[in-house]
């Protein structure tokens, strides 16, 4: 409902933090079908916070990496997610993936 809500106000950008963390297991896969027809029937830039990795590679024009608040390697999805620079982002990504 409130992705609906902040659709109704016809946003240039949509501002998601999150969105599938408060959520029942079974729900989040009906949220991020939402989000990518959103993403890929709109012009609609989106700005999402997420531990969703798959739906971050799949949705995503960019990605950036922040530990402990400080953005520390940026890029493409299939720089970021094939070949990380970094190392922590090498760990996160073999942790969650």
């Amino acid at each position: 409902m409130a992705i609906a809500r902040a659709l109704a106000m016809r946003p240039r950008v949509l501002l998601l933090d999150e969105v599938t963390s408060a959520l029942d297991p079974e729900l989040v896969a009906g949220v991020l079908d939402v989000l990518r027809d959103i993403a890929r029937s709109t012009d609609i830039t989106m700005l999402c916070v997420t531990h969703e990795m798959g739906f971050a590679r799949d949705i995503s024009d960019q990605v950036l990496m922040f530990d402990s608040g400080h953005v520390i390697e940026s890029g493409p999805p299939e720089q970021i997610f094939g070949d990380p620079e970094q190392d922590r982002t090498r760990e996160f990504l073999s942790a969650v993936l």
